[in-house]
This record gives C-alpha cells, sequence and structure tokens, in this order.
C-alpha cells in the first residue's frame, strides 16, 4: 500500500513540474491527497491499484477550485482552453485524455514526457498556478 502512495505522489509530482506548478503550496494539496488516499486504501486495499488516478484527480480538482483548470490540454490550440481529464476515472494505467479530441496525450506521471506535453502551461497561463 505504502508503495502505491508512494508512486501516485511521484506521478502527480512530475505531471506538476513539468507544468511549472509545483509549489509549496500546491505540493501541500498533493500530500493532503495522499495521506486521504492512505485511509481509502485502508478501508478497501482491493483499490490499491486505482490510487495513482485518484491522486491526479483530487490534486486536479483541489487546483480547479483554488487557482484555476489544470493541466491544459496541448492538442486542442485553439478555442477556449480545458483541462485534460483523466481516464479511466476509477481503473489501473490512468491516462490524461483530452475529452473534445478523444485522445490520449500521455500516462498521469508522464506529462512533458516523451508521450506527452504541457505545451499550454497550467492554471493561469504560462505554466503557473
Amino acid at each position: 500500500m505504502e508503495l502505491a502512495l508512494h508512486a501516485a505522489r511521484a506521478l502527480v509530482l512530475a505531471d506538476l513540474a513539468a507544468g511549472d506548478v509545483a509549489r509549496p503550496e500546491v505540493v501541500s494539496l498533493v500530500e493532503e491527497s495522499v495521506s486521504h488516499r492512505r485511509w481509502w486504501v485502508g478501508q478497501w486495499p482491493e483499490g490499491v491499484a486505482y490510487v495513482v488516478g485518484l491522486v491526479a484527480q483530487d490534486v486536479q480538482d483541489a487546483l480547479m477550485e483554488r487557482y484555476g483548470r489544470w493541466p491544459l490540454c496541448p492538442v486542442c490550440v485553439e478555442g477556449e482552453p480545458h483541462a485534460l481529464e483523466v481516464e479511466p476515472e476509477l481503473g489501473p494505467d490512468p491516462h490524461w485524455v483530452c475529452g473534445k479530441a478523444g485522445v490520449a496525450v500521455a500516462a498521469v506521471g508522464a506529462l512533458g514526457g516523451p508521450d506527452g506535453s504541457e505545451a499550454r502551461g497550467g492554471p493561469g497561463g504560462g505554466g503557473s498556478v
């Protein structure tokens, strides 16, 4: 369980760093989610495979409430900026997906890597929260 929680933390932090939004107050949001999910997995051990996607969604929701959309879709360069979504919502191997274009952008933890990008930045534009 602890290995899964640490992996989820590392993957979400990697995505935040790729968008240049891994500030201390944002990292605190990740820590809050991991703490909550530790309790959740303690109640439902079979759900450990879903922790990565759930932590990503928790952080995304918390950022939306406090700062704005994250991560912004790098696929749809025209039109209103919108955030990527985590799919599956509750399942293993979560990916950041553009719901409008219907394409997977990157695995959670791989934004800004060879198969994903954070070209349009994060909340507030320019990658900043």
